[in-house]
């Protein structure tokens, strides 16, 4: 379709979609997938987005350097009720919104602190801290809700302790952060709760430049490459990506192993379980900044753009039999950590966090199963992140 067209209306659907039966994504996406160029949907706010929807589209969307992550460029799709801070240029250090050279200078400073040999290196105090969680789980008691006691308190503990922040604090960023990737909470509270967070995190910029350690924000004041509010920003960023997709993935991996303890242990099971529930599927939103093509679509400078995750890892051109949960399937190369520019920076932590959680989790307690039939689970319809309200288990 020629650019100076206007997008055909039979193909507008509103957006975000749910997942089917609350895992698989969502049905319409194999359609998109099936039609000639991208889909042009309208978010809850009004804006109008291009969906993209397959693998290799969506590749190219999050490498285009014609296609930006930064709001600031008119037309970038407002998130509105699709959660997270809602104004991200109001959050100085929010890199994730920020396009190179500016991106660069943050990944700099902390490509080094998420690489794979500090994670090996983190691994033990990792250990240490899933340990802790499993012996608090135990104490509580049969039954219990493995989100509330497990899957959320390891990544919180763990990203708490990176950043320098006490663990007694963990309630409090918890529950604020819930708030951010809430699709029903309003544009005030979330704005009140981001206010919150960086008033907090401004006060430990000033506790640590006093008193530096080798956390995360003292690495951060030590680079000098930040002013404080900067720092304020990224350690925000850092914090919600941490916790939350961690914790819906641990949540959601365990149903999975619970329902099929076959694969417990099986060395592909955590990339596998990264393709099959791709949480972060309406994160990467941009906006051309040029006429650009994708999928022989002109999208003009100016037009909004949401290239899908789980729409990409369920591709079957890219994944054979996708709807099939398979360990040992030979691709993997999954983006659920996203692609180029923007790869994830804890890929590793996050991989490091889910191995040890299952491995420790089901070696303590092998007799744990589902305490309510996975069709009676409740899935986050009102969450920006996949995953689940509860997880009932017993022993």
């Amino acid at each position: 379709m020629s650019g100076a067209e206007a997008p055909d209306a039979a193909k507008r659907v509103d957006f975000p979609l749910r997942r089917t039966g609350g895992t698989f994504p969502p049905q319409e996406y194999e359609e998109f997938r099936e039609r000639e160029g991208l889909v042009w949907s309208t978010m809850p706010t009004g804006d109008r987005v291009w969906l993209v929807t397959r693998y290799e589209d969506v590749r190219a969307v999050l490498t285009h350097p014609k296609i930006s992550s930064d709001p600031r460029h008119e037309g970038f799709p407002a998130p509105g009720r699709t959660g997270g801070p809602p104004a991200q240029t109001q959050v100085p250090g929010w890199f994730a919104a920020l396009d190179p050279p500016e991106h660069d200078r943050y990944r700099k400073v902390l490509i080094p602190e998420f690489s794979f040999r500090r994670i090996k290196e983190l691994r033990p105090r990792i250990q240490e801290i899933v340990e802790g969680c499993v012996e608090r789980l135990l104490a509580k008691g049969s039954p219990a809700d493995l989100v509330t006691d497990f899957a959320v308190p390891v990544p919180s503990l763990v990203i708490c302790e990176l950043l320098g922040v006490p663990p007694v604090d963990r309630g409090f960023f918890e529950s604020r952060i819930r708030v951010l990737v809430t699709l029903t909470s309003t544009d005030e509270e979330r704005d009140e709760a981001t206010k919150q967070l960086l008033r907090y995190l401004g006060r430990m910029h000033t506790i640590k430049r006093r008193r530096p350690g080798d956390d995360l924000i003292s690495v951060l004041i030590r680079s000098e490459a930040l002013t404080p509010m900067e720092t304020a920003g990224a350690a925000l960023l850092l914090l919600i990506a941490g916790q939350e997709t961690t914790a819906n993935n641990i949540a959601l991996g365990a149903v999975t192993l619970l329902s099929n303890p076959q694969w417990i242990g099986d060395d592909g099971v955590v990339e596998e379980l990264l393709r099959f529930y791709s949480v972060a599927d309406l994160v990467p939103l941009r906006v051309a900044v040029a006429d650009v093509e994708i999928a022989g679509q002109v999208i003009k400078a100016g037009e909004g753009i949401a290239p899908l995750v789980a729409a990409a890892n369920f591709d079957g051109s890219a994944f054979s039999c996708p709807h099939q949960f398979d360990p040992g399937r030979s691709e993997q190369h999954h983006i659920a950590f996203g692609f180029g520019r923007h790869l994830c920076l804890g890929a590793h932590l996050v991989r490091a966090e889910m191995e040890l959680a299952y491995q420790t989790l089901f070696q303590r307690i092998p007799t744990l199963e589902l305490a309510r039939p996975v069709e009676e689970l409740v899935f986050k319809e009102a969450g920006v992140l996949h995953g689940l309200d509860t997880l009932p288990v017993r022993w």
